[in-house]
Formats: C-alpha cells, structure tokens, sequence
C-alpha cells in the first residue's frame, strides 16, 4: 500500500472502512492488494462526471463503475432535479432506461430507487430500450430529466451513466456543471437516500414503463418518414435490407418502424440479434467498423441486400453498406451518409413543397463541409457547434423557442443523425428508416446508394475525410494528452504537407459563441483541415482530416500526404 498516491491510499481506506459500502466490494479491493499499479487507477480520482455524464470501466472503487458511484451521481442529480423544481406544484419525474451490457440493469434501478428516496418519480423501462427513446419519453412524458444507463459502443468491461434535462437532450456544460457541484456536495455514501424497491412502489416513486410509451416513439419516428406512400405502394417489397442490432438495443424497435413504414424484406443477422453484454461476434460493436458489418456482409452475399445497415448497442449511431460498381459491399462513412440524407431529405421537402423558407440544418465542427454544401445548394441555414449531439439538441430547442429556424437535420461525422423535433439526441432507429427510405427510392430510379454518392461528388465536389485515434490508458495516459494538447497549442505549424496553415481555431478560448472546449482546428490554405481532439467519454486522442478537390484522385494524394505528416508528428 506504502506505493499508492497519498489520495489513493485515502479514498481506499475510506471504501474499506464505510459501513454502507458491502462485504463482497471490499473483498474485491483486498483481493488487489498486492497490485498497487491497479488500486491507483481505481483510487487517485473520483470518476468524472463529464459533460454527459459518468462512463468507466466496471469495478470496485472511486474511478470505477458500481453501485456506488452510480448512485453517488444519483444523488447530486436528484439535487439538480429538486432545486430545478422548486416552488412548482405536483411529484418531479425522471425517465431511466438502459441497454444491454454488464449491471445495466442493476444501475438503472439504483438510479430509480435513489430518485425515490429524494422523492422524485422514476420512471423506469423494465428491459433494454434504445437512447434516442429515453429522449423522446422525456419529451413525451414531460419529465424534469432522464438517465440512460450505457457504454454506447465501447468495449464490454464498461458502462456508463449519461443524463438529460427536461427537454430531453443531455446536459450541456453549464447545466453539467451544476449537478458536479451538487455531486461534489455528496462527501460520503451515508448522504445517498434511497428507498427499497417495494417502498418506492408503493409510494408511487416507482413507475414501470412499457407497451404505450413503446408505441408512442414508434409512431413518432415513422411520422417522420418522407415517402411513405412510395414505400407502401411497392418500393418497401423491392428494398432488401439485412439489418445488425450488433447484440443491442435496436433489433425490436427497427424492425418495427421499418415494417410500419412498409419494407417487407428485413432479414436479421441472427448471431447478432439478441443482447449480449459480451458482444462476443464482434471486437467492437461499433458500425463505424468495418469488422463490424462481416456477418451482415456475409448475410447481403448471400441473399443479394440493396443495404445493410447496423446500430449500436445503444442505437444512437447506425452505419451503413451498399455495393459498389464492383459489387462488393462498401461501408459508408457517417459523413458520407450524412451528406446523402441531406440531400435526399431536403430534395424531398422541396418537391412536395414543404421545404420551410427558415429551414436549418445543424451539424459539428469535425463533421465534413460536404452536407453543409448540399444543404445551402437547397437554400437552408446551416449551424455548426462543438463535437457532441447535446449541442445539437440545444440548438433545435433554441430554435423551438425562437421560431427564428426551422429544424430540419442535424448530424455529426460519428454516425449520429437525427431528423423530426421528436428528440434531442441521435437517433439510428430514425437513420436506419431515412437511409433504407432514400435507398427503395433510388432504386426506383435505377441507382444504389454508392451511385448517388458518386453523383454528389461529381456535382459538389470531392470531399474525403479520415479520422486517427490514439489511446492512453490510465493516469500516464491522461497526462500525455495533455502535454500532446499543449505541444500543438504552442508549436503549431506554419504549413503542413507543402500547404500553408492559414487559421489555428483553438476552441478552449471560445470560438463562435460555442463553449469552450480542449479542441484545435488547422485550417490550411486549399480549404483542408484537420482536428485534435481528445475525447471526453474514454481515454483516446481523436485527430480529424479533410479535404476538397475536383477529382478523386487529388484529393485522396492530399488527405494521404496530411495524414502522414500530422500523424508523424503525433506518434513521435
């Protein structure tokens, strides 16, 4: 023990000693008492409660994901609710819902019976259900705030624990801030109230969800659809789709919303369909991978799919893959099938008619200029903020209560998209219906996805993008981000691959009225650009590239010679 951190060495003792804290979790601690290097990372910090919330691995200790830190959090959210509630009539509320990893739904339920014993009513779904639907229940049930326990789509040792406020979007950083104060305030687990399961039911501070809440979000997303009537007049029974819930939350509520709208031919990878906190058939559940898409391309082959298409475990972000000129299937970037909902959604609404003359589409500061170029192309406004859908969220609220701005799409690079006022994050339930919906249209028109794509290059440009990450695990790793961080800041190139760095947008000091936030952005003279950015959910630095050119070739040789330099630099 003599080789922990002094604060380690405290926060440990302290875990050992406390009387609300079970046998079983101080077992586990002693079990690690010949690791100093392990008990450190558990101990030399609280886990943080970012700005979306609490995400770590799942274990014994302060930096860890369990039932204490959960419902530690808890109890400074509750705080959060009460205060924000103060002086109106009537019990607050909280919708919880939660996905399918590891104690997710233990959390959920320390959540609720937490919120039961400051006296707020938790709303609490009984099984996994999808993010976006937590969203949109807030909204539809008008209550104060959410909580959805999940990991997204990190590796299966972890979890996590975001929350949102009353309009349904999550906690943007002034509002963050607040419920960290009310956290910081919980000195010891003593302070966390809390009821039994059976005394918050019959209180009343326990509230089960299920079929009507399920139904109401279902009908919402499909409400949204743009050609409804094409897909139920044929072009749903032509469209074959095979579909990957990657052992998540999405296989039910997909499957439904693409069948309501009219797409008969839906074929599930079955290894993937049910949950599984392991995700044992895949490295990452993440559709951002290509790895992640070999059963559903195996499955296409096999049975000739138009699209494939995958979420998430949580089904915030859906990926897609379309055969191209060879016939082999590709897996579209999010920027490329942001730019193609763009322009299929907003071609749509000028063709009916019912394109708004303050329509606005919203997207992030990492996220290609290709979908902002298509969407003036159609006459609509076109906002950028920082990387993160709450961002997104807040703008479409803000345009809510202005009515300066129509909403009409928003998305980011990162696979999240979200059309329809109905919510306030990313939605794959919605992309997975607005993707398979643009592709039975094509077809109609004798095109596949890719043909389109090539399409829109020809006539807005070229644009490629890539994205580099690097991951620093533990306490070494945070500090050699930092210093990666400060190196860029005060070194930053005057020109990068033989091209002239015009503008360095460094976004701690506050950009554009956006918040601020550790990111630099290099602007270089031929309108290419890339980011650093250290991710806020895990232990990675992300660096973001892009270019524009008049011809493919151009600017893959571009984006390859940026990359390798940026990169090099980087890695060194």
């Amino acid at each position: 023990m003599t080789q922990l951190s002094e604060k380690a060495a405290q926060t440990l003792e302290l875990w050992l000693q406390d009387s609300f804290i079970d046998e079983p979790t101080k077992q586990e601690l002693r079990s690690l008492e010949g690791d100093p290097k392990e008990l450190e990372d558990r101990f030399y910090k609280d886990l943080e409660f970012g700005t979306g919330g609490l995400r770590g691995v799942i274990g014994a200790g302060s930096n860890r994901m369990n039932l204490y830190t959960v419902g530690r959090a808890t109890q400074g959210f509750a705080e959060y609710i009460l205060e924000k509630c103060k002086g109106r009539e009537g019990v607050p509320s909280v919708v919880i819902a939660h996905d399918s990893r590891h104690f997710s739904p233990e959390f959920a339920l320390e959540a609720a019976l937490v919120l039961a014993g400051n006296g707020i009513a938790a709303k609490l779904f009984p099984s996994l259900r999808p993010t976006p639907q937590l969203s949109f229940t807030v909204r539809h049930l008008q209550a104060n705030g959410g909580i959805v326990i999940t990991a997204s789509h990190n590796p299966p040792e972890y979890n996590g624990y975001k929350v949102y406020n009353a309009e349904g979007g999550q906690l943007v950083p002034d509002e963050a801030e607040q419920v960290i104060r009310y956290i910081g305030e919980v000195r010891s687990f003593s302070a966390v109230r809390k009821l039994s399961r059976e005394e918050a039911e019959a209180k009343g501070l326990l509230v089960w969800l299920g079929q009507e809440e399920d139904e109401a979000f279902v009908n919402t997303v499909a409400s949204v659809s743009v050609n409804r009537e094409l897909i139920q007049s044929g072009a749903g029974s032509e469209l074959k789709i095979v579909y990957t819930p990657l052992h998540g939350t999405g296989n039910i509520p997909v499957r439904q919303v693409l069948e309501k709208i009219g797409f008969t031919k839906v074929t599930v990878v079955p290894e993937q369909e049910q949950p599984d906190a392991n995700f044992s058939t895949v490295k990452s559940p993440n559709p951002e991978e290509r790895e992640a898409f070999t059963m559903a391309i195996k499955l296409g082959e096999q049975i000739d799919a138009d699209i494939l298409i995958g979420t998430d475990p949580d089904a915030d972000r859906m990926g897609a893959a379309v055969k191209n000129n060879d016939g082999e299937y590709v897996v579209l970037s999010g920027n490329q099938s942001g730019a193609i909902m763009v322009y299929y959604l907003l071609s749509q609404l000028k063709a009916s008619g019912q394109f708004p003359n303050n329509g606005a589409v919203v997207k992030t500061i990492v996220t290609s200029e290709m979908g902002a170029v298509i969407a003036e192309h159609f006459g609509a406004a076109v906002m950028n903020t920082l990387t993160g859908f709450k961002y997104i969220g807040e703008k479409m609220t803000q345009f809510e209560n202005s009515g300066e701005y129509t909403y009409l799409f928003g998305y980011e690079e990162s696979y999240g998209y979200l059309a329809g006022n109905y919510a306030r994050d990313k939605d794959a339930v919605l992309a997975s219906m607005l993707i398979c919906e643009a592709a039975a249209y094509y077809k109609q028109q004798g095109k596949t996805l890719y043909d389109v794509l090539q399409e829109l290059y020809t006539e807005f440009g070229f644009f490629k993008e890539h994205l580099e990450s690097r991951t620093f695990k533990g306490k070494d790793g945070v500090e050699r981000i930092q210093a990666m961080m400060s190196d860029w800041r005060e070194q930053p190139p005057k020109q990068v691959a033989q091209i002239e760095v015009e503008q360095v947008l460094d976004y701690s000091l506050g950009m554009d009225g956006l918040p601020k936030e550790n990111v630099l952005k290099f602007i270089l003279a031929d309108g290419s650009w890339f980011c650093l950015r250290p991710s806020g959910t895990e232990p990675k630095i992300k660096v973001y590239f892009a270019v524009r050119a008049d011809s493919e070739e151009e600017a893959s040789n571009t984006l390859s010679r940026l990359v390798t330099e940026v990169m090099g630099r980087v890695d060194a």
